[in-house]
């Protein structure tokens, strides 16, 4: 899948019945082909829930049980556990071959005044960059990397961040050493969406499981995208603190507190242009080290 209007296709479901979905997979599933990407399926069920609520989402909580196989559609049921007043409840699990691949708790909210506050930008990224954080237009695209900047990039690292695909993405200081577990990413829909706040917040989902896993990986001189490491996302959390917009450019700044026992814990804080923070990440994953036959027969 490479283009936007692909993945708003890819996020229009289709209504079996009450609270039943069916979700369908691009022709090539992301980026291993053997497996559903996990971006995919968290954008879906949050779509199969939000058609059942008139409120909008501001929190949910995902686990991945199964890798999805791309090769058949996925169904969401969806149960509806609270309706109240203020809130509301969703669960979602998405079915292949008769078996839950996912589950998702989602929380939904009428919009009230109330306090504000946040952690500053300037705060979220100190000791990352020297200077002001680069604005987008004043970062490269991946089209217009120097190519000694991809030549240092292994094989794999360099093929996802050059595949063609449905969000744009500028990486700050790739193919740089990091002694810290800390890195930021411009992105945002390559094309622009509907003005329809539920495909927003669906895209957003989307997004926010392309690139923060690596986070985990950074200052061990590894990828989860190499043959050295079995990487897959176990669990997903995401936050909505504010409007914002998906084809307009948002700030991932992504860290790792930890990584033991073969996972990692990775954190994101998403910032619109005007430095607002509109969502907060979390996500743990596997990240296993493939270990070699030592062939000492």
């Amino acid at each position: 899948m490479s283009t936007t209007a692909e993945l708003v296709q890819l996020l229009d479901l289709e209504t079996l019945e009450d609270n039943l979905f069916r979700g369908k997979n691009p022709p090539e599933s992301w980026p291993f082909r053997t497996r559903v990407f996990g971006g995919q399926v968290l954008a879906q069920a949050l779509v199969a829930a939000q058609r059942t609520v008139d409120l909008a989402a501001h929190s949910l909580h995902a686990y991945f049980l199964l890798a999805g196989d791309p090769s058949v559609p996925i169904l969401y049921e969806v149960e509806r556990v609270r309706d109240g007043r203020s809130f509301a409840t969703r669960r979602t699990v998405a079915i292949q071959h008769g078996r839950p691949i996912f589950i998702m708790s989602v929380s939904f909210h009428r919009e009230e005044p109330g306090l504000d506050h946040q952690i500053d930008l300037e705060a979220a990224v100190e000791g990352e960059v020297e200077g002001e954080v680069p604005a987008p237009q004043d970062v490269p695209g991946l089209d217009a990397l120097a190519a000694d900047v991809l030549e240092r990039l292994p094989a794999p690292v360099r093929d996802y961040w050059l595949r063609p695909r449905p969000i744009e993405l500028k990486p700050i200081g790739l193919g740089q050493t990091h002694s810290v577990p800390r890195r930021m990413v411009w992105f945002r829909a390559a094309a622009p969406l509907p003005d329809a706040p539920e495909l927003h917040r669906a895209v957003l989902a989307y997004a926010s499981d392309m690139t923060l896993l690596e986070a985990t990986t950074l200052v061990h001189g590894t990828s989860v995208l190499g043959a050295g490491i079995q990487a897959a996302s176990l669990d997903h959390a995401l936050w909505i603190h504010r409007p914002f917009r998906a084809d307009g450019w948002l700030l991932y700044v992504q860290d790792s507190p930890s990584a033991s026992g073969a996972r990692g814990l990775a954190r994101g804080l998403i910032y619109d242009e005007r430095r607002r923070l509109v969502a907060s990440v979390a996500q743990e994953g596997l990240i296993r080290p493939i270990r070699k036959a030592s062939g000492s027969e």
